[in-house]
């Protein structure tokens, strides 16, 4: 079948008693594609074979309760995400926060009202096509974040580290972890001015000269000018780190010359990962330095390339950031 067409969602209706499977087939038949099971068991196999994007499902059922089909479903990784919607008489505030407890997001009483069931399904429904648009926003990022270190990195591994060290050296800093998730994406796309840089200039396995460093120094911007005008939060995260992370706090780095706490924290945070990991990746003009070696630099150069307190977190952080670099080793990267 054709990509191209657009799939109903598909709904498994879960329910012992025929009649309610039937009125439920009735209100919902023209605007969705329906799965009916008469019992737990059922409705678990079903799922095993079939792509399911929500659930109904009744809680008083022979054999297997509704509770227990739900945690079950709950406790498969590959299910985990399903909505499942309760449907079903019980009323007790008890019966209630059971469901919810096993994973259930809503809650739909009988008798059953047409218009309660499609407004509840359809809402459901939202969130997980808003999820899918996350997915695919996440997807992307990390996607355009490969491609500037694709010239010599088809792995990607220095963007994959950088984004992790970046989101532990947040947490320190007091970020919350919603917010370094957000930066530990945004971060992958900061060199991603580079797939503007000449190959002879980004692969040169030696010193660049003054015009080709001017050259390369112009990936900050290029990098924020591909990002410009963004319509997300993300997006404009990204941005500010694209051409913020070569800033230094002395004010003497690029492309603009920011200075202390005018760099914005992503920058400052993306500029210890990336030369952390730079400096311990081998390139193509320099062999990998020793993480002593590194840790070093940025102690002597806290304060004038990097914010000092952020030095000093990231050295304390350092068994976690060793353990990211272990779990994401490769053999080469590219010029930062």
């Amino acid at each position: 079948m054709s990509l191209l067409i657009k799939q109903l969602p598909r709904i498994l209706v879960v329910d012992d008693e025929p009649a309610n499977l039937k009125v439920l087939r009735q209100i919902l038949q023209d605007d969705y594609r329906l799965s009916f099971a008469r019992s737990g068991m059922a409705a678990l196999e079903l799922l095993a074979k079939e792509v399911v994007d929500l659930v109904l499902l009744d809680v008083m059922m022979p054999g297997m309760t509704g509770f227990e089909v739900c945690q079950k479903i709950k406790n498969t990784e590959s299910l985990a995400n399903i909505p499942v919607i309760f449907v079903t008489a019980l009323k007790d505030t008890i019966d209630e926060e059971n469901g919810f407890e096993t994973g259930a997001v809503d809650y739909i009483t009988k008798p059953i009202v047409p218009t309660i069931v499609k407004a509840r399904v359809k809402a459901h429904l939202s969130l997980v096509q808003a999820d899918v648009l996350r997915a695919t926003q996440v997807d992307l990022i990390q996607r355009l974040g490969r491609a500037a270190e694709y010239k010599d990195n088809e792995t990607g591994m220095h963007v994959q580290r950088m984004s992790r060290y970046s989101y532990v050296l947040a947490i320190a800093a007091g970020i919350d972890k919603e917010a370094a998730s957000e930066l530990q994406l945004a971060a992958q796309m900061h060199d991603l001015g580079k797939i503007a840089i000449p190959d002879h200039i980004l692969l040169k396995p030696g010193r660049l000269d003054p015009d080709e460093f001017a050259q390369m120094k112009a990936h900050a911007q290029i990098g924020a000018d591909i990002l410009a005008r963004p319509k997300s939060q993300l997006v404009a995260l990204a941005r500010s780190i694209a051409i913020t992370h070569h800033e230094k706090w002395d004010g003497t780095g690029y492309p603009n010359g920011l200075k202390g706490e005018e760099i914005p924290i992503e920058g400052r945070i993306a500029a210890v990962a990336d030369v952390f990991d730079a400096l311990t990746s081998e390139r193509p003009y320099k062999k990998a330095w020793s993480v002593e070696e590194a840790i070093a630099l940025l102690e002597e150069q806290s304060g004038q390339h990097f914010d000092p307190e952020l030095v000093t977190l990231f050295v304390r952080e350092l068994p976690k950031i060793l353990a990211i670099k272990a779990q994401f080793a490769e053999e080469m990267g590219t010029r930062d």
